[in-house]
């Protein structure tokens, strides 16, 4: 009996001091990417340029929800030619990057896909709290590739239960506050409990959308943004569904408290939510403050 606890005991510690690895080894990796826990010093990892960070160069490091990606690239690109500057973009789930943040990811600013997130960096003092904004409220549609047999602007969400659908891809609920939409609209229309062992999760909305696309499941719950845009503007057809069946999908950003440029941080969302940037958000199917008045 001994021999066996101590056999134990020893297997024990070793699992112990694997997972510790595991977990240091990530933790390793991360700021490799992201840089060190004081965010000061990237740790010469390559940003989305090629070129290495400079906190002399009037350039802003951004994390955005993967929704955000085609209204983001058009807006870097206004916003750069309007105040010569540049913005780095990363994008990602908002569940993952707040994860990031938390361990000291070195970006200025953070987009979330959610007012919740940026709150909780808010309450852990990583965040300045009186730079918490709402820059638009997305939305959530069905979407199909233009040769399927289902037509969910006919049947609505009872196109989910046609015949040929064997998977449903979405965004991971877990961390992703569209995927919880998702999840949120099929229980509201009696749905969900039909349907959640056909459910397959991307990482973020942009890898759910890469999932129906090339045919990895027949139907997407994606968001409006990416049905509006290319590619799959070209190779598919979409239904929006109806907003009552879901929490508003209110979008925040925040400004970090690491920023090393918190002027400069503040001009490009205020570009956003009062400029040109504003209009770009409105034409990827967001609905702004403004126009809720």
């Amino acid at each position: 009996m001994n021999r066996h606890n101590e056999r134990y005991s020893r297997l024990s510690k070793m699992g112990s001091i694997k997972r510790s690895c595991i977990f240091l080894l990530s933790l390793f990796c991360l700021f490799l990417i992201f840089g060190s826990f004081n965010g000061s010093d990237l740790l010469g990892a390559q940003l989305p340029s090629g070129r290495k960070a400079n906190p002399s160069e009037n350039i802003l490091l951004v994390a955005a929800a993967s929704n955000l990606r085609f209204a983001m690239e058009d807006i870097v690109d206004e916003f750069g030619k309007a105040f010569q500057t540049e913005i780095q973009v990363a994008y990602g789930s908002s569940g993952s990057f707040t994860a990031q943040l938390m361990a000291g990811a070195p970006f200025d600013l953070f987009f979330s896909a959610d007012e919740v997130l940026p709150r909780k960096l808010i309450s852990k003092g990583l965040a300045l709290e009186d730079t918490l904004y709402r820059y638009g409220t997305g939305r959530i549609v069905l979407w199909v590739s233009n040769g399927s047999a289902i037509h969910p602007e006919r049947e609505g969400m009872k196109a989910l239960l046609h015949p040929s659908v064997h998977k449903i891809a979405m965004a991971n609920p877990r961390h992703a506050p569209y995927g919880a939409a998702a999840v949120a609209a099929l229980k509201n229309t009696g749905l969900y409990e039909s349907l959640r062992a056909r459910l397959v999760f991307g990482e973020n909305i942009s890898e759910a959308a890469h999932f129906v696309r090339k045919g990895s499941a027949e139907i997407g719950i994606l968001s409006y943004a990416h049905a509006v845009s290319l590619p799959l503007k070209d190779d598919g057809r979409f239904w929006p569904i109806p907003a009552t069946s879901y929490p508003p999908l209110n979008q925040g950003a925040i400004i970090l408290q690491q920023s090393r440029n918190v002027p400069l941080s503040k001009s490009f969302i205020n570009f956003i939510i009062e400029g040109l940037g504003r209009e770009i958000m409105k034409g990827y199917g967001y609905k702004t403050q403004k126009d809720s008045r």
